[in-house]
């Protein structure tokens, strides 16, 4: 009987081992990886096979989408909505955003949820200014997102009046699933790939209505690039704008 001794070959990291001897595989490749036993084509074969190379940013980006850590803080009836994402049946420890954090110290996002009164804007922005950078806001419900329907003197018609939001995540009060959908729409942001707005995915670009007053006297370039906007476009043109 003839014995005959050579190197194992590495498998791809992608491959799932189908046996104990292909596990065994693996594992003196990498032992001879630790060694410094691998040189030459069989070292740069390894590298190839188990190596992934990214940006610093992008993995940053990936990290922090992934990590995300929301503030306890309900402010009306949409908190309930807020509070039932962590359950089993929405689970949002899917997507890394479900440590929720009783300090502001160690948050990252701020969920608006519910109507913001005037008395209670400052404290909110108190805690948003406490939060260390990057933080990110989600306004969740009519209420914080417009002031909904309490259009009246005593609540702030919508949060961005006194603080940045990212995103707004419509209904009165938004299901769940809305709220986790907004949620996935910050972390692409933060990943460096938001959604296009509405009128980016419609081709809608050239709907937009001058205010009566708010612009006298547009510049050149302006009014040509909204002529030709509304021209590709064939809107009619709205009450108000520039002729």
């Amino acid at each position: 009987m003839e014995i005959k001794r050579e190197k194992l070959r590495a498998l791809s990291p992608l491959e799932e081992p189908r046996s104990p001897t292909e596990l065994r595989v693996r594992q003196l490749r990498a032992r001879d990886l630790l060694r410094g036993d691998l040189e030459g084509a069989e070292l740069d074969e390894h590298v190839e096979q188990s190596v992934m190379t990214t940006r610093f940013e992008k993995a940053q980006g990936w990290a922090r989408a992934n990590s995300i850590f929301p503030l306890t803080f309900g402010l009306a009836c949409c908190a309930i909505e807020m509070m039932s994402i962590v359950s089993p049946r929405y689970d949002a420890a899917r997507f890394g955003a479900e440590n929720m954090r009783a300090s502001p110290r160690q948050a990252d996002m701020l969920i608006l949820s519910g109507r913001v009164s005037i008395k209670m804007a400052p404290v909110v922005r108190r805690i948003y200014d406490q939060m260390l950078e990057p933080k990110w806001v989600i306004s969740m419900g009519a209420c914080s997102s417009s002031g909904g329907m309490f259009a009246n003197y005593a609540v702030v018609q919508g949060a961005d009046k006194f603080m940045p939001v990212d995103i707004h995540v419509p209904g009165c009060p938004p299901r769940p699933e809305a709220l986790l959908h907004g949620i996935n729409k910050l972390q692409r942001m933060i990943q460096g790939s938001p959604d296009p707005g509405w009128r980016q995915r419609y081709n809608a670009v050239g709907t937009e209505e001058w205010a009566r007053g708010a612009r006298e006297d547009p510049s050149a370039d302006e009014r040509e690039a909204y002529e030709a906007a509304r021209s590709a476009t064939a809107f009619p043109a709205a009450d108000g704008e520039p002729s």
